[in-house]
């Protein structure tokens, strides 16, 4: 062979073009993006809507009133019960959408409190349909501040006392 620098610059072009295919490989394969199936992105959509409608239902409409949830906790017997205030509000946020037809989004709420003997009472808020076990349900809370009149007749949170209390507002929304 009279000259082989033809033949060195070819393996070099081949050496270069395998570094090169094996970096696009391992860039392409570390960069991949895995997304989560349909169902849990449903999920997330709907417990995103869920804390917006209790954000929302938590912010005073000036700095000398309370908020809308607070007010109607306050204002809940101690036994519970469908509260109209909560749940046509709550309803109307959940389910209002830009097209004539309103979402079928049902839901379920209760709130939690610690009594004094450290023993917890869940009391039951409002609901537009009662869960029947077949639904696939997700479950958004908020805490809440409530400063609530109670009496020995009906006391609140195992106390009668009229103090701050952290409420855990509880809500299960379904899609019918």
């Amino acid at each position: 062979m009279k000259n082989s620098d033809g033949q060195l610059y070819t393996i070099e072009g081949f050496a270069a073009a395998l570094i090169m295919i094996a970096t696009a490989y391992l860039v392409v394969n570390a960069t991949s993006v895995y997304t989560a199936g349909d169902t849990h992105i449903s999920d997330m959509q709907l417990e995103a809507l869920g804390m917006d409608a209790l954000k929302v239902m938590d912010i005073p409409v000036s700095k000398d009133e309370h908020s809308m949830i607070r007010e109607i906790i306050e204002a809940t017997p101690p036994s519970g019960g469908n509260n109209l205030a909560f749940g046509t509000n709550f309803s109307y946020l959940i389910n209002n959408k830009t097209g004539q037809n309103s979402d079928h989004i049902q839901f379920s709420a209760t709130y939690t409190c610690r009594n004094s003997d450290i023993s917890t009472a869940s009391i039951p808020l409002s609901f537009s349909r009662n869960l029947s076990g077949g639904e696939h349900a997700v479950r958004v809370t908020k805490w809440v501040v409530v400063n609530k009149t109670a009496s020995a007749l009906n006391p609140f949170c195992g106390s009668t006392t009229k103090e701050d209390r952290a409420i855990l507002v509880e809500v299960l929304m379904w899609r019918d």
